[in-house]
């Protein structure tokens, strides 16, 4: 385990966001969905390419909050750009088990 400073932490900036769009990606190497999250007037809608068709189906995702890293460079997977990370924990299958607010809150909610 690494160790980084408080002010490190801050850089990364993780968000809320809701999943309004949700398409198959037959071109990624896994299995995998393409995402457009809203965020919010701020920031606004990103894609985000996620490989957790093991546990989610489209209908699952439409409408669900994620947190997602809203800062990182954009990322070229295959014909897609991912603008932002969103991010889960592997279970015990390695299937990734999105994170997500357990009360609802408003689209660009800032993790602290």
């Amino acid at each position: 385990m690494t160790l980084i400073s408080f002010d490190d932490f801050q850089k990364t900036d993780i968000r809320v966001g809701t999943i309004i769009e949700v398409d198959p990606f037959p071109e990624a190497r896994k299995p995998a969905w393409k995402l457009k999250i809203d965020f919010g007037p701020d920031i606004g809608l990103k894609k985000s390419s996620a490989q957790i068709t093991d546990l989610y189906t489209s209908v699952d995702l439409i409408g669900r909050q994620v947190a997602c890293v809203v800062n990182l460079a954009p990322r070229q997977i295959g014909p897609f750009i991912s603008e932002v990370l969103t991010l889960g924990f592997y279970d015990t299958q390695k299937n990734v088990v999105l994170i997500e607010p357990e009360r609802h809150v408003p689209n660009g909610s800032r993790l602290f």
